[in-house]
């Protein structure tokens, strides 16, 4: 038996199988700076990417609004590297009181206080409150203009105010944007709800039933029109600079890009094939993933990303087990009502276009996704909310295999995926 620990919650499962089928881990070592996490976000300060450095762009007395991710992405490491940041602006002449710090928040729930701490570390939430962006709230947006496609764009009123918008955030793969960090702090992370209804519509065919177009996908922004209608909107917002980084297998910062908000980004994406894709030479009958732990399985919905990664290793028809806590359940209102108060793929996609939301349409993905694979969700969730689903939810790792050995035989040729959300599987198959 092959045995590896995978992230679930705060903790972690053994999961274990037999040698002859498994077919191997799907992982990538991430190349990590022998540098200290520090180091590498100065050298990234220093040497910024399309523009001047940061304390050349601001002027003693001038505002600066840094757009933060939510708790969901708490492991992007902010308490690391936006001290650094801040440090900067205050060595430039900007003062703690001229800075705001906006949580990109697009369509989730307002944050408690805990969270805000847990986002900034506690040293900076002494110093710092952080503003919640509430897309609905139009007294908080400003009108900036209309994208080539049509999307009127909202943003934030105190971030498009400030003299100065610094993005932050990480790079990986993005199911149906290409790649995460960037435009996305902007939209939907501060843009008003007509503004990410307008642009999210883009992810799904011209016909009903067609679902997701293929040019919205994982990697690609060559034709993709949900990437390109963010980029319109993103110039619209005028952001001054941009500081991403990109997370190792070990949590740890491997690297960091700063400079403009869009070449900056451009740069971190090209890295992520190399860091994050892995060739495969052939698909599996079964793939058990984990969704990556605490926060990234906070909510079900967010275990679409390990949907859409480890999917892309399993045979069609294949079964996918996959390990993700929920320990807030399903999601916010419009993922909950997706797995709980539709029945088919017609009637939950028709939702979706009357009304567009992530939470919602994510979640449809799922739940058509169900329709063509044999999910089993490894989970803390009650199985009566996944009933009006394909999806099955169990307690443990050994009951999902157990029916995966009752219904399709044991030695099932498997993949392994520890970071499920993260790591892109690439079907490569041999000559």
């Amino acid at each position: 038996m092959k045995t590896i620990k995978m992230k679930y919650g705060q903790g972690t499962l053994d999961v274990s199988v037999p040698e002859a089928g498994l077919l191997g881990v799907i992982e990538k070592n991430v190349a990590a700076s022998p540098l200290p996490e520090e180091q590498v976000i100065r050298n990234a300060l220093d040497h910024p990417i399309a523009s001047p450095p940061l304390e050349n762009l601001v002027r003693p007395g001038q505002t600066a609004a840094i757009v933060v991710s939510d708790v969901t992405r708490a492991w992007q490491r902010l308490p690391v590297y936006l001290p650094l940041l801040l440090q900067r602006l205050n060595d430039a002449g900007i003062p703690d009181q001229n800075i705001r710090l906006i949580c990109a928040l697009g369509y989730h729930r307002g944050l408690t206080r805990e969270e805000h701490i847990r986002i900034i570390g506690e040293p900076l939430s002494k110093r710092f409150e952080i503003l919640d962006h509430d897309c609905r709230d139009r007294e908080q947006l400003k009108f900036l203009g209309t994208t080539k496609r049509g999307t009127p764009v909202w943003m934030n009123k105190t971030a498009m105010e400030a003299d100065h918008l610094i993005l932050t955030g990480a790079c990986t793969y993005h199911p149906f944007v290409g790649f995460s960090g960037g435009k996305k702090s902007l939209l939907p992370g501060i843009a008003g709800f007509e503004t990410i209804q307008a642009n999210h519509r883009w992810v799904l065919g011209d016909s009903v039933g067609g679902g997701q177009r293929k040019e919205a996908r994982n990697g690609n922004t060559a034709d993709n029109p949900v990437h390109h209608d963010m980029m319109d909107a993103g110039a619209l917002a005028h952001a001054s600079f941009l500081v991403n980084v990109i997370i190792g297998p070990t949590g740890k910062i491997a690297h960091a890009v700063a400079g403009a908000w869009d070449k900056a980004h451009e740069t971190a994406c090209a890295l992520i094939p190399d860091l994050y894709g892995v060739p495969i030479p052939e698909l599996s009958d079964l793939t058990i993933a984990s969704q990556g732990g605490f926060p990234k399985d906070i909510e079900f919905y967010q275990t679409g990303k390990a949907f859409y990664h480890a999917l892309d290793s399993v045979k069609p028809g294949g079964t996918l087990i996959v390990l993700s806590e929920c320990r807030e359940g399903l999601g916010p209102l419009d993922a909950n009502e997706m797995f709980t108060c539709f029945d088919g793929v017609a009637d939950r996609e028709g939702r979706v276009r009357q009304e567009f939301s992530v939470p919602g349409y994510v979640s449809c993905y799922m739940c058509t996704a169900a329709e063509n694979y044999d999910i089993i969700a490894v989970t803390s969730l009650d199985p009566a909310l996944l009933k009006r689903t394909k999806i099955r939810a169990v307690k443990t790792v050994e009951e999902a295999q157990a029916l995966v050995a009752r219904e399709k035989g044991p030695n099932l040729r498997t993949w392994l995926m520890p970071l499920g959300s993260t790591v892109l599987p690439i079907h490569t198959p041999k000559p």
